[in-house]
């Protein structure tokens, strides 16, 4: 197959969970969807990608990753078809996995964490570097991929952390502006340049109302 010089990625966050509903910090948690609350998200995100034909299809290893992405492509893809990949996993928060924000708002550490944009890590946990440092090695698997299989649209099911850095990546805007709800995403665009794979575009997934047809 040719060398792809076009990539499309969709890049989409899991629908709603429990602790989602009560703003407690996830990470590594393997916590599952919220049904049914998850399901008006989840057919709004199905409905966004029916039709669409993808050449790979990643996701991270987590629950609810995996129970998102078997709703919004049910009947495309076989379990051997979907690559699994924990580098994919949301930043690991440590010690505040499974506490409220409430509780951790007015705490020093925490709020010397939000202030260094996730720079440093949290206690017992890992700094937005190290998130940066495993997708980037995945990023270049599926550039790879694209060069070398001829793949040109790609779908990942993934958190809000790694839509977060990649929006910084790609977007050039900070961490914590890059945030999307429960079952949206982004539309990445990459052309292969001289210089290597460089973003073109990025847009909302699903559409805003607005703009769908």
């Amino acid at each position: 197959m040719a060398a792809a010089d076009r990539l499309e990625l969709v890049v989409v966050r899991h629908g709603m969970t429990a602790w989602n509903q009560e703003r407690r910090y996830q990470g590594h948690r393997d916590i599952p969807l919220w049904f049914p609350h998850a399901l008006e998200g989840l057919n709004r995100l199905r409905d966004a990608l029916a039709g669409e034909h993808f050449d790979a299809v990643h996701c991270s290893d987590l629950t609810r990753c995996r129970q998102t992405l078997a709703h919004v492509r049910e009947g495309h893809y076989a379990e051997a078809g979907v690559v699994y990949d924990a580098r994919l996993r949301e930043l690991d928060f440590g010690d505040y996995e499974g506490q409220y924000y409430d509780q951790l708002k007015d705490d020093p550490a925490y709020r010397a964490w939000i202030d260094s944009r996730g720079e440093q890590p949290t206690p017992g946990g890992e700094s937005t570097i190290a998130l940066r440092e495993r997708l980037t090695a995945w990023l270049d698997g599926v550039f790879d991929a694209a060069q070398n299989a001829g793949h040109r649209r790609v779908l990942t099911v993934t958190h809000g952390g790694v839509i977060r850095e990649l929006r910084r990546r790609f977007e050039t805007i900070d961490f914590w502006e890059g945030n999307v709800s429960q079952a949206q995403g982004r539309h990445f665009v990459f052309v292969n340049s001289s210089g290597g794979w460089q973003c073109s575009s990025s847009s909302a997934v699903p559409a805003p109302e607005s703009r769908r047809p």
